[in-house]
């Protein structure tokens, strides 16, 4: 690798690390210091093609995608140590407590999902991605992206029913009829 290309690799780290790795933190179930290794691994396997690669950012974070995948697929599974307690001082006060509370919750929910539950979401919701890309990222069919987005849903909707239902919904005068009387 030459200088240039050294350059170009350090100055796509700069501007897009940190949202690759919020991504990897997702992916690892809000897992910061799992997030991190699998973004350092990702760019590490990035650093030896960068004089290759056209599209730096779908490149990592197709390796982040496709790394998150071979988690699954370990005959042993890593072992995760959950904590019942957030650290201290994790909450202010106000707002922001609750606020903290709603995303310390949803943290758990979605560590309590599989990788590949969480891995979906994260594509779909997080990402925005439409279901074919999705299903071409993780090498599977549309129809398994969206059972398997269904069920994820309704398990984080049972993980945390305080959350409520979630969904958007049309207001009511978009689809009704009004009745004009003379």
């Amino acid at each position: 690798m030459d200088a240039e290309d050294l350059r170009g690799f350090r100055e796509f780290v700069d501007h897009r690390s940190s949202a690759l790795l919020t991504t990897a933190v997702l992916l690892c179930g809000g897992d910061r210091h799992a997030g991190e290794d699998l973004l350092q691994n990702a760019l590490v396997k990035a650093v030896g093609k960068w004089r290759r690669i056209e599209d730096p950012e779908a490149y990592v974070r197709r390796i982040l995608y496709r790394q998150q995948i071979g988690r699954w697929r370990l005959k042993w599974p890593r072992r995760e140590v959950s904590v019942p307690e957030p650290p201290e001082g994790a909450t202010a006060g106000g707002d922001t407590e609750s606020l903290v509370e709603t995303r310390l919750l949803m943290g758990q929910a979605l560590a309590a999902l599989t990788d590949r539950q969480r891995t979906v979401l994260v594509l779909r919701y997080y990402e925005d991605l439409p279901e074919g890309d999705v299903a071409r990222l993780l090498g599977c069919s549309v129809g398994t992206v969206r059972s398997t987005t269904h069920r994820s849903l309704a398990k984080l909707r049972t993980l945390m029913p305080e959350a409520g239902d979630g969904r958007t919904r049309r207001p009511a005068t978009e689809f009704s009829v009004v009745e004009v009387r003379p």
